[in-house]
Protein backbone atom coordinates (compact mmCIF):
# COMPACT_ATOMS: atom_id res chain seq x y z
CA UNK A 1 0.00 0.00 0.00
CA UNK A 2 1.32 3.20 -0.81
CA UNK A 3 2.17 5.96 1.65
CA UNK A 4 -0.87 8.94 1.31
CA UNK A 5 0.06 12.03 0.03
CA UNK A 6 1.70 14.79 3.28
CA UNK A 7 -1.51 17.17 3.63
CA UNK A 8 -0.46 20.90 2.62
CA UNK A 9 0.48 23.22 4.45
CA UNK A 10 -2.06 25.88 3.39
CA UNK A 11 -5.10 24.17 1.31
CA UNK A 12 -6.88 25.78 -1.02
CA UNK A 13 -9.90 28.22 0.14
CA UNK A 14 -13.18 28.04 -1.07
CA UNK A 15 -15.25 29.38 1.31
CA UNK A 16 -14.97 33.31 0.36
CA UNK A 17 -16.09 35.97 3.03
CA UNK A 18 -19.13 37.59 2.20
CA UNK A 19 -18.15 41.37 0.57
CA UNK A 20 -19.65 44.51 -0.66
CA UNK A 21 -18.58 45.44 -3.92
CA UNK A 22 -18.83 48.70 -5.03
CA UNK A 23 -17.11 51.21 -8.13
CA UNK A 24 -15.15 54.52 -7.20
CA UNK A 25 -14.82 57.29 -10.28
CA UNK A 26 -10.84 58.16 -10.91
CA UNK A 27 -8.79 59.38 -13.50
CA UNK A 28 -11.59 58.70 -16.12
CA UNK A 29 -11.69 55.07 -14.25
CA UNK A 30 -14.12 53.11 -12.70
CA UNK A 31 -12.26 51.42 -9.90
CA UNK A 32 -13.86 47.99 -8.63
CA UNK A 33 -13.17 47.95 -4.86
CA UNK A 34 -14.53 44.84 -2.36
CA UNK A 35 -14.87 45.02 1.36
CA UNK A 36 -14.87 42.23 3.67
CA UNK A 37 -16.61 42.54 6.59
CA UNK A 38 -15.91 40.41 9.50
CA UNK A 39 -18.70 38.70 11.20
CA UNK A 40 -17.16 40.72 14.76
CA UNK A 41 -16.24 44.06 15.11
CA UNK A 42 -12.95 44.11 13.14
CA UNK A 43 -9.08 44.19 15.01
CA UNK A 44 -8.65 46.29 12.43
CA UNK A 45 -9.21 47.06 8.96
CA UNK A 46 -6.20 46.84 6.06
CA UNK A 47 -6.19 47.86 2.34
CA UNK A 48 -4.62 45.44 0.60
CA UNK A 49 -2.82 46.31 -3.45
CA UNK A 50 -2.83 43.17 -5.58
CA UNK A 51 0.21 43.23 -8.04
CA UNK A 52 0.95 43.08 -11.49
CA UNK A 53 -1.52 41.33 -13.75
CA UNK A 54 -3.08 40.63 -10.37
CA UNK A 55 -7.04 41.58 -9.32
CA UNK A 56 -8.48 41.54 -5.95
CA UNK A 57 -9.48 37.43 -6.16
CA UNK A 58 -5.63 36.87 -6.09
CA UNK A 59 -5.57 38.23 -2.31
CA UNK A 60 -8.54 36.32 -1.34
CA UNK A 61 -6.88 33.10 0.48
CA UNK A 62 -4.72 36.31 2.88
CA UNK A 63 -8.20 38.11 3.76
CA UNK A 64 -9.78 34.19 4.35
CA UNK A 65 -7.17 33.94 6.58
CA UNK A 66 -7.50 36.52 8.87
CA UNK A 67 -11.05 36.91 9.08
CA UNK A 68 -11.10 39.26 12.20
CA UNK A 69 -10.32 41.65 10.37
CA UNK A 70 -12.16 44.30 7.77
CA UNK A 71 -10.37 44.14 4.65
CA UNK A 72 -10.63 46.75 1.70
CA UNK A 73 -9.29 45.59 -1.96
CA UNK A 74 -9.37 47.32 -5.36
CA UNK A 75 -8.93 46.01 -8.32
CA UNK A 76 -6.04 48.56 -10.20
CA UNK A 77 -7.52 50.45 -13.06
CA UNK A 78 -6.55 48.42 -16.27
CA UNK A 79 -7.04 45.45 -14.13
CA UNK A 80 -9.87 42.67 -13.14
CA UNK A 81 -13.62 44.94 -12.93
CA UNK A 82 -11.67 48.08 -13.06
CA UNK A 83 -11.49 49.84 -16.56
CA UNK A 84 -8.24 51.91 -17.69
CA UNK A 85 -7.63 55.58 -16.81
CA UNK A 86 -9.00 57.27 -20.21
CA UNK A 87 -9.34 60.81 -21.03
CA UNK A 88 -7.74 64.00 -21.43
CA UNK A 89 -4.97 64.50 -18.52
CA UNK A 90 -5.66 61.45 -17.13
CA UNK A 91 -2.90 59.78 -14.57
CA UNK A 92 -0.53 56.73 -16.32
CA UNK A 93 -0.50 53.02 -14.91
CA UNK A 94 2.13 53.57 -13.00
CA UNK A 95 3.73 53.43 -9.11
CA UNK A 96 2.22 57.27 -8.61
CA UNK A 97 -1.02 56.62 -11.02
CA UNK A 98 -1.80 53.76 -8.94
CA UNK A 99 -0.84 55.42 -5.67
CA UNK A 100 -4.10 57.31 -6.17
CA UNK A 101 -6.58 54.77 -5.88
CA UNK A 102 -4.73 54.66 -2.51
CA UNK A 103 -5.20 58.15 -1.76
CA UNK A 104 -9.47 57.85 -3.03
CA UNK A 105 -9.98 55.30 -0.90
CA UNK A 106 -7.99 57.09 1.83
CA UNK A 107 -10.80 59.64 1.09
CA UNK A 108 -13.85 58.66 0.34
CA UNK A 109 -14.33 55.23 2.78
CA UNK A 110 -12.84 57.48 5.76
CA UNK A 111 -9.75 55.39 6.10
CA UNK A 112 -7.93 56.75 8.82
CA UNK A 113 -4.46 56.70 10.38
CA UNK A 114 -4.76 53.72 12.45
CA UNK A 115 -5.55 51.31 9.21
CA UNK A 116 -3.07 48.85 8.01
CA UNK A 117 -1.44 49.45 4.05
CA UNK A 118 -0.52 45.99 2.36
CA UNK A 119 1.00 44.99 -0.79
CA UNK A 120 1.62 42.20 -2.79
CA UNK A 121 4.36 41.97 -5.12
CA UNK A 122 4.35 44.69 -7.53
CA UNK A 123 1.90 46.37 -5.21
CA UNK A 124 4.63 46.32 -2.49
CA UNK A 125 6.11 48.63 -4.45
CA UNK A 126 3.09 51.01 -5.10
CA UNK A 127 2.29 50.92 -1.32
CA UNK A 128 5.69 51.70 0.39
CA UNK A 129 6.18 55.02 -2.26
CA UNK A 130 2.40 56.03 -1.66
CA UNK A 131 3.70 55.65 2.22
CA UNK A 132 6.94 57.30 1.47
CA UNK A 133 5.10 60.51 0.05
CA UNK A 134 2.57 60.27 2.70
CA UNK A 135 4.07 59.79 5.90
CA UNK A 136 1.49 59.13 9.25
CA UNK A 137 -1.31 58.02 6.70
CA UNK A 138 -1.28 54.71 7.65
CA UNK A 139 -0.46 53.24 11.10
CA UNK A 140 1.54 50.21 9.29
CA UNK A 141 3.07 48.29 6.44
CA UNK A 142 2.88 44.87 5.34
CA UNK A 143 4.88 43.62 2.17
CA UNK A 144 4.37 40.21 0.94
CA UNK A 145 7.01 39.22 -1.95
CA UNK A 146 8.55 42.55 -2.15
CA UNK A 147 10.43 43.78 -4.71
CA UNK A 148 13.88 44.35 -2.64
CA UNK A 149 16.22 44.25 -6.44
CA UNK A 150 15.75 45.59 -9.19
CA UNK A 151 14.50 43.50 -12.02
CA UNK A 152 17.05 45.52 -14.85
CA UNK A 153 20.27 45.08 -13.33
CA UNK A 154 21.84 41.43 -12.66
CA UNK A 155 20.76 38.06 -13.50
CA UNK A 156 16.85 39.48 -13.85
CA UNK A 157 18.56 41.19 -16.69
CA UNK A 158 17.71 39.62 -19.74
CA UNK A 159 14.53 37.74 -18.23
CA UNK A 160 13.29 41.05 -17.82
CA UNK A 161 13.87 42.32 -21.01
CA UNK A 162 12.72 39.08 -22.84
CA UNK A 163 8.90 39.99 -21.24
CA UNK A 164 9.07 43.09 -21.75
CA UNK A 165 9.85 42.54 -25.57
CA UNK A 166 7.02 39.96 -25.32
CA UNK A 167 4.24 42.57 -24.14
CA UNK A 168 5.59 44.76 -26.20
CA UNK A 169 4.91 42.95 -29.12
CA UNK A 170 1.50 42.22 -27.93
CA UNK A 171 0.62 45.64 -27.88
CA UNK A 172 2.04 46.51 -31.19
CA UNK A 173 0.24 43.76 -33.16
CA UNK A 174 -3.00 44.13 -34.37
CA UNK A 175 -6.04 43.96 -31.56
CA UNK A 176 -6.97 40.74 -31.73
CA UNK A 177 -4.12 39.02 -32.80
CA UNK A 178 -2.22 41.11 -30.02
CA UNK A 179 -5.00 40.37 -27.40
CA UNK A 180 -4.93 36.65 -28.30
CA UNK A 181 -0.41 36.79 -27.55
CA UNK A 182 -1.15 37.78 -24.34
CA UNK A 183 -3.71 36.08 -23.25
CA UNK A 184 -2.72 32.84 -24.74
CA UNK A 185 -3.60 30.08 -21.88
CA UNK A 186 -0.08 28.26 -23.34
CA UNK A 187 1.97 30.97 -21.91
CA UNK A 188 -0.35 31.36 -18.67
CA UNK A 189 0.42 27.92 -17.97
CA UNK A 190 3.68 27.99 -18.70
CA UNK A 191 4.11 31.35 -16.34
CA UNK A 192 2.19 29.45 -13.63
CA UNK A 193 4.46 26.71 -13.85
CA UNK A 194 7.60 28.72 -13.69
CA UNK A 195 6.52 30.74 -10.66
CA UNK A 196 5.21 27.45 -8.71
CA UNK A 197 7.15 25.90 -5.99
CA UNK A 198 4.53 23.85 -3.78
CA UNK A 199 4.64 20.06 -4.72
CA UNK A 200 1.29 19.76 -3.53
CA UNK A 201 -1.39 18.49 -6.07
CA UNK A 202 -4.40 20.44 -5.08
CA UNK A 203 -2.25 23.96 -4.67
CA UNK A 204 -0.71 24.08 -7.58
CA UNK A 205 -4.42 22.95 -9.33
CA UNK A 206 -5.73 25.80 -7.49
CA UNK A 207 -3.10 28.19 -8.51
CA UNK A 208 -3.07 26.93 -12.16
CA UNK A 209 -7.07 27.51 -12.35
CA UNK A 210 -6.99 30.92 -10.62
CA UNK A 211 -4.26 32.13 -13.27
CA UNK A 212 -5.98 30.68 -16.04
CA UNK A 213 -9.28 32.38 -14.65
CA UNK A 214 -8.15 36.17 -13.72
CA UNK A 215 -4.84 36.31 -15.21
CA UNK A 216 -5.72 37.84 -18.59
CA UNK A 217 -8.01 39.84 -16.93
CA UNK A 218 -6.59 43.54 -18.23
CA UNK A 219 -8.47 46.07 -20.39
CA UNK A 220 -6.49 46.20 -23.14
CA UNK A 221 -2.49 45.48 -24.37
CA UNK A 222 -1.33 48.94 -24.38
CA UNK A 223 -2.65 49.32 -20.72
CA UNK A 224 -0.90 45.65 -19.72
CA UNK A 225 2.50 47.06 -21.40
CA UNK A 226 2.61 50.65 -19.45
CA UNK A 227 1.97 48.33 -16.31
CA UNK A 228 4.56 46.25 -16.50
CA UNK A 229 7.28 48.72 -17.14
CA UNK A 230 6.22 50.65 -14.15
CA UNK A 231 6.45 47.05 -12.16
CA UNK A 232 10.17 46.36 -13.15
CA UNK A 233 11.02 50.05 -12.75
CA UNK A 234 10.89 50.66 -9.36
CA UNK A 235 11.96 48.76 -5.94
CA UNK A 236 10.83 49.26 -2.52
CA UNK A 237 14.37 49.58 -1.60
CA UNK A 238 14.02 52.96 -3.51
CA UNK A 239 11.95 54.63 -0.25
CA UNK A 240 12.67 51.93 2.39
CA UNK A 241 14.89 54.29 4.49
CA UNK A 242 11.86 57.14 4.46
CA UNK A 243 9.16 54.88 6.10
CA UNK A 244 9.39 55.38 9.75
CA UNK A 245 5.93 52.84 10.21
CA UNK A 246 6.29 49.69 11.72
CA UNK A 247 6.85 47.35 8.36
CA UNK A 248 6.40 43.69 8.01
CA UNK A 249 8.26 41.98 5.40
CA UNK A 250 6.97 38.30 4.42
CA UNK A 251 9.37 36.30 1.90
CA UNK A 252 10.13 33.60 0.36
CA UNK A 253 13.34 32.14 0.15
CA UNK A 254 13.06 30.37 -3.03
CA UNK A 255 11.64 34.17 -4.79
CA UNK A 256 13.52 34.57 -8.21
CA UNK A 257 12.68 38.26 -8.02
CA UNK A 258 14.25 38.63 -4.63
CA UNK A 259 17.06 36.87 -3.24
CA UNK A 260 17.51 35.99 0.75
CA UNK A 261 20.15 38.55 0.87
CA UNK A 262 17.97 41.37 -1.12
CA UNK A 263 14.97 40.79 1.52
CA UNK A 264 17.85 41.10 4.56
CA UNK A 265 19.07 44.10 3.00
CA UNK A 266 15.65 45.54 2.55
CA UNK A 267 14.69 44.91 5.59
CA UNK A 268 17.98 46.43 7.27
CA UNK A 269 16.99 49.55 5.56
CA UNK A 270 13.47 50.43 7.08
CA UNK A 271 14.00 51.95 10.16
CA UNK A 272 11.71 50.12 12.18
CA UNK A 273 11.21 46.23 9.51
CA UNK A 274 10.64 42.65 10.65
CA UNK A 275 11.11 40.46 8.38
CA UNK A 276 9.76 36.52 8.33
CA UNK A 277 11.26 34.25 5.73
CA UNK A 278 9.36 31.06 4.62
CA UNK A 279 11.09 28.65 3.69
CA UNK A 280 10.88 26.67 0.35
CA UNK A 281 8.83 29.34 -1.16
CA UNK A 282 8.39 31.42 -4.26
CA UNK A 283 7.33 34.31 -5.38
CA UNK A 284 3.38 32.85 -4.75
CA UNK A 285 3.10 33.38 -0.88
CA UNK A 286 -0.69 34.69 -1.18
CA UNK A 287 -1.70 31.48 -2.79
CA UNK A 288 0.92 28.71 -1.52
CA UNK A 289 1.54 29.71 2.14
CA UNK A 290 -1.16 32.58 3.16
CA UNK A 291 -1.71 30.81 6.52
CA UNK A 292 1.72 30.82 7.57
CA UNK A 293 1.66 34.63 6.13
CA UNK A 294 -1.51 35.38 8.44
CA UNK A 295 -0.29 33.73 11.46
CA UNK A 296 3.20 36.64 10.91
CA UNK A 297 0.88 39.21 9.79
CA UNK A 298 -1.34 38.52 13.06
CA UNK A 299 1.57 38.40 15.79
CA UNK A 300 3.06 41.47 14.15
CA UNK A 301 -0.13 43.71 14.13
CA UNK A 302 -1.09 42.26 18.17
Amino acid sequence: MSAPSPAPVDPPLIDDRPSLRFGLVLGGATIAVRSYEPAAPPAGTILAIHGFRGDHHGLRRIVNALPAYRFVVPDLPGFGGSTAFAGAGAPAHDVRGHGLVIEELRSRLGLGPDTVLLGHSYGSVVASHYLAQHPGAFSRLLLINPICEPALEGSAAITTKLAELYYAAGALLPGRLGEAILRSRLVVDATTAAMLTSRDRATRAYVKAQHRAYFAGFSSPATLLESYRASVAHTVLEVAPRIAEPTLLVAGSADPLGSVAGQHALAAAFPRAELVMIPGVGHLIHYETPGTAAAAIEAFLR
